[in-house]
């Protein structure tokens, strides 16, 4: 096939950057575009602070590049469109693969922390990563994981709700940044230690500011918990999942202390995160020769994982392969797409970008 473009030996040509683009050099005398850029500079000096400005334009450039993507942003990096398509390998339309940093960029985790539906999916999922991921995280990916954390915290210090779950989270965190910051040597976290260091003095500066909140009674003086009958009490209780939430409501007043020990209470917890199979390796008898329940839900805990249940999940359509969450619109070509979606736990969803 012959070639062609201009031929590969030829010096090329010369161009300057100006306010309005880049724009190739002119010789004054003969009104044609120069070749060579040292002997153009050898004739006129006023082309040498043209090319000085060049240079000072290109440094100007990367300067703001600099300044936008930093660590001080709080402005997540984001995609206009908030879906991924999720390719493991290289096909003749697509190469290299999809990971872990770039679905955590592309999918809008900022805006779905403010839907009380996907706010403990994204917590657990922020969770996971802490714990095994974060070093698989590209350079602005963890950028944006210490942002969204941010704002989930500041978010539970304005709501005051779910408190226990950050306090979690962060703890987490920490654990796993004390021990990867003593491995720095070996390069397994992106950036500066000092960096690194000033997040993790950030951490416990949320972990105080969490400590010290205070909750406040709200104004509102009507019919409360206690106003109501026994059975609409005990009903309200079984919707509880979390057996730590019980022993915290009844903390609360003397008769919910009654209600959160109630036998049916504890089995139904236990029968509803456990099978059958686990509960009877892990039998606990009370002093008057019952199960004890309570007693048999927090040593499940310990020993297996608990039945997890979100309101609202990332969807992956097995169709055209495109991670979204539920109810974005995606390009699929598929007659009926609500039947392709499969619903991916937040461990399914790192499971996903594992090769």
């Amino acid at each position: 096939m012959p070639f062609l473009g201009q031929d590969w030996r030829s010096p090329g040509q010369s161009w300057v950057k100006t306010a309005d683009g880049w724009t190739r050099f002119l010789d004054e005398k003969s009104g044609g575009f120069v070749g060579d850029i040292s002997s153009f500079c050898k004739k006129d000096d006023h082309n040498k602070e043209n090319l000085f400005n060049s240079i000072n334009y290109d440094v100007a450039a990367k300067k703001r590049k600099k300044d936008l993507l930093n660590n001080k942003a709080k402005t997540q990096y984001f995609h206009q469109e908030k879906w991924i398509y999720v390719h493991k390998g290289s096909t003749k339309e697509r190469h290299g693969y999809c990971t872990l940093g770039e679905a955590f960029n592309r999918l809008d985790f900022s805006s779905a922390i403010l839907d009380s539906r996907r706010f403990n999916y994204v917590v657990r999922l922020l969770e996971l990563i802490a714990k095994s991921q974060l070093t698989s995280l590209s350079g602005i990916a963890q950028k944006n994981y210490m942002n969204i954390l941010e704002k989930v915290v500041q978010k539970v210090l304005e709501d005051q709700q779910n408190i226990r779950l950050i306090r979690e989270l962060l703890q987490t965190l920490y654990t796993s940044l004390c021990t990867l910051v003593q491995r720095v040597g070996k390069s397994v976290l992106v950036g500066n230690i000092n960096m690194w260091v000033h997040r993790m003095e950030s951490i416990l500066h949320w972990q105080q500011q969490l400590n010290n909140i205070q909750i406040t009674r709200p104004a509102f003086k009507g019919t409360t918990l206690t106003d109501l009958p026994l059975c609409l009490q005990l009903n309200i209780m079984q919707r509880l999942s979390d057996g730590r939430d019980l022993v915290s409501l009844g903390q609360v007043a003397p008769d919910l202390q009654v209600l959160s020990e109630d036998r049916l209470l504890w089995k139904k917890l236990c029968q509803y995160h456990f099978t059958d199979r686990q509960i009877r390796k892990r039998l606990i008898l009370s002093d008057k020769g019952q199960l004890d329940w309570k007693k048999m839900y927090f040593k499940l805990i310990r020993c297996y994982p608990r039945k997890e249940q979100y309101g609202d999940t990332l969807q992956l359509c097995r169709h055209c392969h495109i991670l979204s969450w539920k109810g974005t619109d995606h390009p699929c070509t598929a007659n009926n797409p609500e039947t392709c979606s499969t619903s991916l736990s937040p461990q399914e969803f790192i499971n996903l970008f594992r090769f």
